[in-house]
C-alpha cells in the first residue's frame, strides 16, 4: 500500500500508548492508526509535520486532566492535523525525557525524510510546553533555513542559560496571553542568523498554558497555514 493510498493519516513512531501508566488503551475507533514504528516508506510529494506535546504526557499518559487547565486532548490535536492532509508524526515521550537528546532524535527523523527525497519545505516541526523547547533545540541542531518550526508556550528564562541554541529556518511563535508561565521569543529571535522568516503572534484565547490543550481552530488554523506557505 503507497502513502497515495493511505490518504491523510497519522503515523506514529512509537505505540502511542507507551508509557501511559494508568490509562487504559485507546478503543479501535477512538485511537489513532499506528503503521509503523520509523520511517519505512516515504513519500516524496507528502506534507509532514511532527508534533511534540507537553510535559504532562510523559508524567500522566495520552489523555491526561490538569487541575486548572483541563484535559490535554492529544489524540484529537493530531487528528485535526491529519485531516488537514499532513502524515503526522509523534510519539507519547516516556517520563523524564531529556529534551536535548530527543531533539537529536527529532532532527535525525528529519534528516531521513529529507534523505528520502522529502523538500525542505514539506516538513513542518511543531512543539507545545517541553515539546516547543524541543522544537527550538532541534531546529538549532539542523541549522536548515527552509524548515518550518512552531513554538507553542515554549519560550521563557531556560532559555538564558542555553547559549548555545540559535533557531534556524522559518520561525513562528504562538503564545497565550493569559499564559504567565512562558513569555516573548523575542529574544530567541535575535539569535537567529540571516534574515530568515519568523514572527510571534500573541492569542488572546483565555485559559492561560492550556489554551494549546485542545485542537482549537484559532491556533490550529495558524499552524496549518505555516507548514503550506506556498498556498498562503
Amino acid at each position: 500500500m503507497s502513502w497515495r493510498q493511505i490518504g491523510p493519516i497519522i503515523l506514529c513512531l512509537v505505540l502511542i500508548v507507551a508509557a501511559c501508566g494508568a490509562e487504559d488503551p485507546p478503543s479501535a475507533d477512538s485511537a489513532p492508526q499506528v503503521l509503523a514504528e520509523k520511517l519505512e516508506a516515504i513519500d516524496p510529494d507528502a506534507r509532514y509535520l511532527f508534533y511534540l506535546h507537553g510535559a504532562i504526557i510523559e508524567r500522566a499518559g495520552v489523555r491526561p486532566t490538569h487541575p486548572k487547565f483541563g484535559i490535554y486532548e492529544y489524540r484529537k490535536i493530531l487528528e485535526v492535523f491529519a485531516e488537514h492532509g499532513f502524515v503526522v508524526i509523534s510519539e507519547a515521550r516516556p517520563a523524564g525525557t531529556d529534551g536535548t537528546a530527543y531533539a537529536a532524535t527529532v532532527a535525525d527523523k528529519v534528516r531521513a525524510l529529507i534523505k528520502g527525497g522529502v523538500p525542505l519545505e514539506h516538513i513542518t516541526v511543531v512543539g507545545f510546553s517541553k515539546g516547543g523547547g524541543i522544537a527550538i533545540t532541534a531546529s538549532s541542531i539542523l541549522s536548515e533555513k527552509s524548515l518550518s518550526f512552531v513554538f507553542m508556550g515554549a519560550c521563557g528564562p531556560w532559555l538564558d542559560s542555553r547559549p548555545e541554541i540559535v533557531p534556524h529556518g522559518r520561525l513562528l511563535a504562538l503564545r497565550e496571553a493569559s499564559d504567565n508561565l512562558v513569555g516573548s521569543c523575542e529574544a530567541l529571535f535575535a539569535r537567529a542568523v540571516g534574515n530568515g522568516e519568523r514572527k510571534e503572534i500573541t492569542l488572546e484565547l483565555g485559559g492561560g498554558h492550556g489554551a494549546f490543550y485542545r485542537p482549537r481552530p484559532e491556533w490550529v488554523e495558524l499552524v496549518v497555514e505555516w507548514a503550506n506557505p506556498s498556498a498562503s
